[in-house]
């Protein structure tokens, strides 16, 4: 039986959603924007996004799709990213 603070993953990130959060891709860059949608495939659509590479913007986006075999596989490495940016507020 859970805890009543504790969440599952769906509740977790349903909650996040129009949150701001960090999207780290495999290939090193990462996405910070407004999280708009998510599915089970962790097809991820942001709101306000922009491109970060080596700790520098490179671009602002409106709207950006990532596809979820491009997110880190680990996907509690990508919720703890969310938490942290949650928590606090960065972004």
């Amino acid at each position: 039986m859970q805890n009543q603070q504790e969440k599952s993953p769906t509740e977790f990130l349903n909650n996040v959603i129009g949150r701001p959060v960090l999207v780290k891709l495999n290939s090193g860059v990462d996405y910070r924007g407004i999280l708009s949608c998510l599915d089970g495939y962790m097809n991820i659509a942001l709101e306000q996004t922009e491109e970060w590479v080596n700790g520098q913007l490179k671009n602002k986006y409106g709207d950006a799709f990532i596809r979820g075999n491009n997110v880190l596989r680990n996907f509690y490495l990508v919720m703890f990213s969310l938490v942290i940016i949650e928590l606090f507020g960065v972004c």
